[in-house]
């Protein structure tokens, strides 16, 4: 029995530390959609504010 009781708690803390690790995920890939947009609009001032500075 005690070595059933271990490998309850041990799956418990391995979902759980499994489910931190998806939030950590998630929270990155949040970052780096964020960073993406951010470039894409620095790209589209860049082509604006040259095309200002040839007029």
């Amino acid at each position: 029995m005690g070595t059933f009781a271990g490998i309850a708690v041990n799956s418990k803390l391995t979902n759980y530390r499994i489910a931190q690790l998806e939030k950590k995920v998630d929270k990155h890939n949040s970052v780096i959609e964020r960073t993406v947009k951010l470039e894409e609009k620095a790209g589209a001032f860049d082509y604006r504010l040259r095309e200002l500075e040839n007029k």
